[in-house]
């Protein structure tokens, strides 16, 4: 910001963001009860949802997000008419962080049940419970209770008039919301839980320390999602690789040199070689805003995510490996190019030059329609409808940069290597790697449908497989048919050789389990691994109940950490195979701290529902989860997952709190403090 007080504004509320509790209020539900005639009804749940979070739909994979469900406590003089059911826009793509398709809202978000009123009178109790998520956390499943009665058909005298919708409005609305401070009424309520669910407990232990740990600050932070700056320049990498491919590399000098030709002077001849670029840009912007525009970004994300999609572009980047290797040619009908290159000779100034770009489009399709349809599905993943066209327009400024800068400067023509022997390779090349990036096509619709056909060893030993051949086709040792017979190696070569060939050796070890962050972003996760020898290196905790696990800590003189985490938290996953597999850190967490692992979206239900107060409103825990979700909220003013915290045997923190960060020296040093804190008491 230029101006000064609203620089100053901004850091004030940063500053008071700052100290206040860690609570993330990012969605705020109500319901309504909408009555359409005398014997049909609708429960209405409305939603507004901050910028960057997501509420999730109600069809969600197992092992994924918290989807949108709906429970039936009282059911008097009324019918259920079908299911919970989204409406409005439900967004789709595939989710990096649980490694599946989700659906989900944003901004806003709407889901109604439909009812039958059966009654004289009606009365219908429940809860809607969902899951929300940003980039970097989610927070445990929420509820919304409502409670409606009313009178039902015996009642009714007139049928309302066509178009008028009655809505009754619950006496309390009601809207999810998180305390900032916590009143006395609350630190009983949750005495009262651990008094009823487990046989040792001390209120001390459930006693809010929330300013205690905003004193000590807390650490973490997670990682931001791709930008259009990323997308951008993979879409100029993608441009660069097909420029020197066959189907383009030998056209630049003919292209160049007929502009110069035809031109009365340099400049013209330059000036069209700008046109002709240009053209080239705006074609394939063009074509990534249609794919955008024809099939929504809710279909391209479906491009990343279904089963038969991906099983295409499996398939496809098979079929083009195949023809990459000499099997066979792609090329489009030759009377398409042939009939646009006609055009182009019969016509005169921009139009022509347009015409010679899109023969350029046609004839190079062989060599960049596998690397455009990779682009486009990796972009899709981003849910952004521009990211298409972004990356296009990355792909067609690298394509059609040589042909303006070789026009500006003919000399330079002189100096291009020459087409031969090396574009071929080239060729093989891409062809190896699209075999690579057809299995993570195949491997994405294995894991969203559970076909475990594509587990992660079966994944490595093909990655393996074909890197170390691709090393020892560079090395010279494979011939495929277009390949010259020199027995050469260039320098060059053997480096790239030399790279393949220990890249297929670093992978050998993921076959017995090693977490191979070079490929994690490619390869199904470790979960999916049958034969794993690293689980002996991983943390567990060895308690899940809070008041067991801080009696167990009082007991044996050790302070304790609170792990807040949730089974279908995935950046909870990547903290424990990434940063608790650490040496340091597993020997500090296993000898030094009592670890107690509390999820969040814990299913199991609580022996008896226990009615809680937080913020001046009642609410209901009804699963073990409910009340771990609780403890994290009024004990330590967050709650999103991952969450650490370090308590001495009293419950009081030693030190500020820890989310999602991947820095081992970092977390190690967040352990020790913790550790030379309970020492100092």
């Amino acid at each position: 910001m230029k101006k000064t007080f609203i620089l100053s504004f901004l850091l004030l509320a940063a500053f008071v963001s700052q100290s206040l509790a860690q609570i993330q209020e990012p969605v705020k539900f109500k319901s309504e009860f909408k009555k359409i005639s005398d014997t049909e009804a609708e429960i209405v749940f409305t939603a507004t949802i901050d910028a960057g979070w997501h509420v999730y739909s109600t069809n969600i994979p197992d092992g994924g997000p918290t989807p949108a469900t709906l429970t039936m406590e009282t059911l008097e003089g009324a019918e259920l008419v079908g299911k919970l059911t989204p409406r409005g826009k439900v967004e789709e793509k595939f989710d990096d962080m649980f490694q599946m398709k989700v659906s989900f809202f944003e901004n806003n978000a709407t889901f109604f049940q439909k009812i039958k009123i059966t009654g004289a009178t009606y009365k219908v109790e429940g809860y809607m419970q969902y899951g929300a998520c940003n980039d970097q956390n989610c927070l445990p499943p929420s509820d919304v209770s409502f409670s409606f009665t009313g009178k039902g058909v015996a009642k009714a005298v007139t049928a309302p008039a066509s178009g008028d919708v009655k809505t009754e409005v619950a006496e309390t609305a009601v809207t999810e919301t998180v305390p900032e401070t916590v009143e006395p009424d609350v630190v009983a309520d949750t005495v009262a839980v651990a008094a009823s669910t487990a046989e040792v407990g001390t209120s001390d232990w459930w006693t809010p320390v929330i300013d205690q740990l905003n004193a000590f600050g807390s650490e973490g932070k997670a990682d931001t999602n791709r930008s259009w700056i990323y997308i951008f320049l993979m879409g100029i990498l993608g441009g660069l690789v097909a420029l020197v491919t066959p189907c383009v590399w030998p056209i630049i000098p003919m292209t160049v040199s007929f502009f110069l030709k035809r031109a009365d002077d340099k400049k013209k001849g330059i000036r069209d070689a700008w046109t002709y670029g240009a053209s080239i840009v705006v074609i394939y912007l063009v074509l990534g805003l249609a794919i955008t525009l024809i099939f929504g970004a809710s279909a391209l994300n479906a491009l990343s995510t279904n089963a038969i999609f991906n099983i295409f572009f499996f398939l496809m980047l098979v079929v083009f490996a195949a023809s990459f290797f000499g099997a066979f040619e792609i090329t489009l009908p030759s009377s398409w190019s042939t009939a646009v290159d006609s055009k182009a000779e019969k016509t005169s100034g921009l139009l022509s030059i347009f015409l010679m770009a899109f023969t350029l489009t046609l004839v190079s399709f062989s060599c960049t329609g596998p690397i455009i349809g990779f682009l486009l599905v990796e972009v899709s993943t981003t849910g952004s409808i521009v990211a298409p066209a972004i990356g296009m327009l990355g792909f067609a400024i690298a394509l059609a940069l040589p042909f303006t800068l070789f026009a500006m400067f003919p000399t330079w023509l002189k100096s291009m290597p020459k087409s031969g022997g090396w574009m071929n390779i080239v060729k093989v090349v891409l062809g190896f790697l699209e075999l690579a990036f057809a299995l993570k096509f195949l491997s994405v619709a294995d894991m969203a449908y559970g076909w475990h056909i594509l587990d992660r060893e079966t994944f490595l030993a093909l990655w393996i497989v074909i890197f170390a051949l691709l090393g020892i086709y560079l090395l010279g040792k494979i011939k495929f048919p277009h390949d010259d017979d020199d027995t050469k190696v260039s320098v060059p070569r053997f480096f790239m050789a030399l790279i393949s060939l220990a890249f297929a050796v670093y992978m050998v070890p993921g076959l017995w389990g090693a977490p191979l962050k070079a490929v994690s972003a490619f390869a199904p996760p470790s979960s999916t691994q049958d034969f794993n020898l690293y689980k002996a290196d991983e943390v567990h905790a060895l308690y899940t109940d809070y008041e067991e696990g801080m009696a167990a800590a009082k007991r044996l003189g050790k302070p304790v950490m609170v792990d807040f985490t949730g089974w279908g938290c995935v950046n909870c996953r990547e903290m424990e195979s990434k940063v608790w597999i650490d040496p340091k850190v597993r020997d500090i967490m296993t000898n030094d701290y009592i670890l107690i692992s509390l999820y969040v979206d814990e299913k199991a239900k609580l022996p008896e529902k226990i009615t809680v107060t937080e913020n001046g409103q009642q609410r209901v825990l009804r699963t073990v989860g409910d009340k771990w979700s609780y403890l994290q909220r009024v004990k330590f003013g967050a709650n999103a997952q991952p969450f650490y915290v370090l308590l001495d045997n009293e419950g009081n923190p030693l030190n500020g709190s820890y989310s999602h960060d991947e820095d081992v020296d970092k977390y190690v040093d967040f352990l020790k403090t913790g550790l030379e804190n309970y020492k100092k008491n």
